[in-house]
């Protein structure tokens, strides 16, 4: 074990040989691992990891052997079978093992599908959840999900299947009028068609959204558009995935909610975004 970092007094679970942690890792910001994920790492003989970890996280780990199992669009990456079965392998061996994903395991993470198979094979598991970029990453660019003024509900999609493509079994007509935000994970690739669709959907042109890359790190880009703009604004930009999409009223909180502005001195572009005319307080 790692004493090189000590933890607050507590119950801490034991990571025995022969097990699996599958452990979110957060949105980027080491600040944002869990306590749980911290004592995973503190323990941890091997630790298989995702594109979106970073190396401050993983520094805090340096007893620990490191295997990269990043899966990145449109780059050489490991299949996801092979993937599973080595986390399988590793805990037969006797090792103990972390599965670190960046955001949460069970948010488009894919870890669902490598808990089962560890069940499968026999191997005990332990599950860690982690901050989902959905929402940490647009709490750091000043969006919050969720507002009484905006909205009562909010949709978590994909923007591409297990082929990599759009995905086709997504019924834009019911999210469209079913949810007031909506928040697009890995939608930069197939945003011509995510717009389209939502446009056709009956969502206005003119409504507000922000795409927000390698959230919750020092180089968190936020690019604020409307729906008839964002693909061409994209296009014409440098941003870049990882990147979380956000559609909805609820973007133009960031007008008053940029903390990361406030903090460097700006003042805040608009006291009320929403056009209520009275008191954030107000009833």
């Amino acid at each position: 074990m790692n004493d090189s970092i000590a933890l607050p007094p507590n119950d801490w679970p034991e990571l025995k040989p022969g097990w699996v942690w599958l452990c979110g890792a957060g949105p980027g910001d080491p600040g944002l691992l869990t306590l749980h994920g911290l004592n995973a790492l503190r323990q941890a003989d091997v630790i298989v990891f995702d594109a979106l970890v970073g190396d401050a996280i993983l520094d805090w780990a340096p007893q620990a052997e490191r295997i990269y199992a990043g899966k990145r669009g449109g780059k050489p990456s490991p299949k996801q079978r092979d993937i599973s079965l080595r986390l399988v392998e590793l805990a037969r061996a006797g090792k103990r093992v972390l599965r670190l994903k960046g955001g949460d395991p069970f948010v488009f993470g894919r870890g669902g599908e490598e808990a089962q198979t560890l069940v499968q094979h026999g191997v005990p598991v332990r599950i860690i959840p982690g901050i989902s970029a959905g929402i940490g990453g647009l709490a750091y660019a000043g969006i919050p999900v969720t507002h009484r003024d905006v909205n009562q509900s909010v949709t978590f999609v994909t923007g591409h299947d297990q082929t990599g493509e759009a995905p086709q079994n997504l019924d834009w007509q019911a999210i469209s009028k079913g949810s007031q935000v909506i928040v697009i994970y890995m939608g930069m690739k197939h945003i011509d068609r995510i717009v389209s669709e939502l446009m056709a959907a009956g969502r206005p042109g003119s409504e507000p959204v922000a795409v927000v890359t390698t959230a919750t790190t020092t180089d968190q880009q936020v690019l604020e558009t409307t729906l008839e703009d964002a693909a061409q604004d994209i296009a014409d930009s440098d941003l870049a995935p990882p990147a979380i999409i956000c559609v909805g009223r609820s973007v133009l909180m960031r007008q008053v909610l940029d903390w990361q502005a406030l903090a460097a001195g700006e003042a805040p572009r608009n006291l009320d975004p929403l056009g209520r005319g009275r008191p954030a307080e107000s009833a």
